[in-house]
């Protein structure tokens, strides 16, 4: 199942070493503190364990989300980057009118 980690961490040197790990289980890193990836339920928690004990007593938070292909399919993605934004905002229009048609179907 795919699963969504997000981390708010102050601490430079455990933010780093959990990014470390959700690379060791082989999630992709798409945003500042956000992994994304295929992780079974014993990965998961082999690696919330790790990230549990990386974490210890220190100031921070860490999200792991299982995630069904069905809700993935409900994302929505906003996507603007500089000097495009008006192809961004029509694709994102695009995708997000083709994902609720889908949604509706079934």
């Amino acid at each position: 199942m795919k699963t969504l980690v997000i981390y708010d961490i102050p601490e430079d040197k455990i933010r780093n070493k959990v990014f470390e790990a959700c690379k060791d289980y082989g999630l992709e890193h798409f945003q500042y503190s956000a992994f994304f990836g295929q992780l079974s339920h014993n990965r998961r928690e082999e690696l919330s364990q790790r990230l549990r004990r990386t974490l210890g007593e220190k100031e921070g938070k860490i999200f792991i989300c299982p995630i069904c292909d069905k809700d993935l399919n409900l994302r929505i993605e906003i996507t603007v980057t500089s000097g495009d934004a008006d192809a961004e905002e029509i694709d994102r229009h695009v995708r997000e009118a083709g994902r609720r048609k889908k949604a509706r179907a079934g």
